[in-house]
């Protein structure tokens, strides 16, 4: 059942997008379209995932060991660098669209605060091996739900009538603020 809640209140209620604010550079810039948002939805989930597993394993048995855990940030960095670096030469060879597709925003997963920020979290509460793969898994998801979400409300905005002074980034903000504002309906939930 402590797994269950934790799933859902990282998906839901604790959305690291729409709740917690991490990750909106990509939330907002690769939302465009539900077809690169899949794409970028799942080489966050990978990305977030596999790096959350890396440096729960570098903080245990390197940096708490060793009593440098104030090297934590800066590794982190480097690990999520590293990890995205593998992703992008994964992608360029298995899906050359969605790599032209995500273009530029590919590398900002390096700088998306929202892999940085699950890894931190996952190891400020304290969670175990598990418990930590389960909090970057249940993340993911949020962060692709939200993302997907928010791409399909955005592609309907091209068949909206929308004032022209609200067309683009002021029309995106209000209804990702409307979105968020959804999500909190789940408070009560977890």
């Amino acid at each position: 059942m402590e797994y269950v809640l934790l799933i859902i209140s990282a998906v839901f209620v604790n959305n690291i997008v729409l709740s917690k604010f991490l990750g909106i550079c990509p939330f907002i810039g690769v939302s465009g379209k539900v077809e690169t948002s899949l794409g970028m939805a799942g080489a966050v989930a990978f990305v977030l995932t596999i790096a959350t597993l890396v440096t729960y394993i570098i903080q245990s048995y390197i940096l708490e060991p060793l009593g440098i855990t104030y090297m934590q940030t800066i590794t982190f960095i480097l690990v999520i660098a590293a990890l995205v670096q593998l992703v992008e030469i994964i992608l360029k060879k298995a899906s050359p669209a969605l790599y032209q597709a995500l273009g530029i925003f590919l590398p900002l997963i390096t700088t998306n605060c929202a892999v940085l920020g699950v890894a931190i979290l996952a190891v400020q509460n304290d969670y175990n091996l598990i418990k930590s793969i389960v909090f970057a898994i249940a993340n993911s998801i949020g962060f692709g739900l939200a993302l997907i979400i928010f791409a399909g409300l955005r592609e309907q905005f091209e068949l909206a009538d929308i004032p022209a002074p609200m067309k683009g980034v002021p029309i995106a903000f209000i209804v990702a603020g409307l979105l968020a504002m959804a999500f909190m309906g789940f408070a009560g939930i977890a």
